[in-house]
């Protein structure tokens, strides 16, 4: 199986963003649904800054170099470091699931009542498909504890939702930075790089993901279906 080093899919990472941001301009970009609301923070085609000054700016705030990306988690806990020793050795999807719901509640708490009394709003305005109270949400909740990786993450879902997959890039760069070992934003960029087409690139982020969480649901058989079509290789 080819696997990719992490430096090599940040840099996947900041190369798509500034493609997209230059292609969506290119191309002519279709203008936003305007009974969908603007979310705070995205840029939209009313600004005046061109497509490469957008693109500079996401190429300077995505840099990162080998040894920050290959650094600890900004928040330690041996007892999240002991479940995915767990994850890595699961031997089925079965044995996987259970462990995976005890990360994701790890990844839930912030340490903050109030962050995450606001988390458990915004998870409920995005379960009722109201995705631009979510970001506002997530903007509260990313000014209180801007070190909780899982408020990027899911912040990045919400402007994914509502058709801005520049934001939600950037947003997922700052999720793997705080918490490297973060498969589903691994796996949310690998979808959101399917989409554009850039399918080489989706595969390397989406066979990341598998080499933290190895039996991520409905996965492997998009990532098959993707080394057969690029490489003509099977699992």
């Amino acid at each position: 199986m080819r696997l990719f080093s992490l430096p090599f899919l940040i840099a996947i990472l900041a190369s798509a963003v500034i493609g997209a941001a230059v292609d969506s301009r290119a191309q002519g970009a279709t203008a936003p649904d305007p009974a969908i609301p603007v979310p705070h923070g995205v840029i939209g085609d009313d600004t005046p800054s061109s497509a490469q000054t957008l693109a500079f700016g996401v190429r300077e705030a995505l840099t990162i170099r080998e040894e920050i990306a290959l650094r600890q988690p900004a928040r330690t806990d041996e007892h999240l470091d002991g479940l995915f020793e767990r994850l890595a050795a699961a031997e089925d999807a079965t044995e996987s699931r259970g462990v995976v719901r005890l990360i994701n509640r790890q990844w839930l708490r912030s340490g903050s009542d109030t962050a995450d009394l606001l988390m458990t709003r915004a998870r409920e305005a995005g379960r009722e498909h109201d995705h631009a109270l979510a970001v506002e949400l997530f903007d509260r909740i990313i000014t209180m504890e801007p070190d909780w990786a899982e408020a990027w993450n899911r912040r990045a879902v919400a402007f994914h939702r509502l058709g801005d997959p520049l934001a939600a890039m950037a947003d997922i760069h700052r999720a793997v930075t705080l918490e490297p070992r973060h498969f589903g934003a691994w796996a949310g960029l690998g979808h959101i790089l399917r989409e554009s087409g850039d399918e080489a690139a989706a595969l390397a982020s989406y066979e990341h993901a598998l080499s933290i969480h190895p039996h991520i649901p409905r996965l492997e058989p998009i990532v098959e279906r993707l080394r057969r079509d690029l490489y003509g290789m099977e699992l």
